[in-house]
Formats: C-alpha cells, structure tokens, sequence
C-alpha cells in the first residue's frame, strides 16, 4: 500500500484540478492499495513554510512527486512502481 499526499490550499484552482486528477488515477487502482491524505498549509504553519509557492504538492510514501502540476500519466507510473515495490519487499 502506498499513501499519496496532497498539499494544497483553499480556493486554490490548481489544487482542485490535482485532486481531480488524483481521484481519477486512484479509482483506476485496486481497492485499498493508495491511501490518499490531503493536509492544507492553511492549517499548518510549517508545511505553509515549506510549500506555500509550490503548491498544490503531491507526495508518495513522503517522498517529493511533484508540484503546481500533476500529469495523470506521470502519476500512474509512480503509483505502479511504488506499490510493486512495496509487495515485492513483503
């Protein structure tokens, strides 16, 4: 199982197109195998701090993917290698 994490902000367009994005590509997935968090810097002071200009910021396993914008390919990729991996370690 993976954990994505989207860092994003209210009323932030780009924000809504990535969770868009993610949505679509998790759906395509076994059930239960991407756990999805989303955390705001609006309530958090230090990921405010270390994000503010980069967001929205997707995360796998809390490892950097990317930010500002998120490719449905791109993602898809990551998600398959990072939760392969993670059966192939069990």
């Amino acid at each position: 199982m993976a954990t994505l994490t989207i860092i994003s902000k209210p009323g932030c367009h780009l924000c809504d197109v990535a969770r868009e994005i993610v949505d679509l590509v998790v759906a395509e997935r076994p059930d239960g195998d991407v756990d999805v968090e989303e955390l705001s810097i609006a309530d958090d002071p230090a990921l405010s701090a270390q994000w503010w200009e980069k967001i929205p910021v997707v995360l796998i396993d809390g490892q950097l993917h990317g930010h500002w914008r998120v490719s449905p390919d791109r993602l898809r990729i990551a998600l398959n290698d990072t939760v392969g991996a993670g059966e192939e370690a069990e």
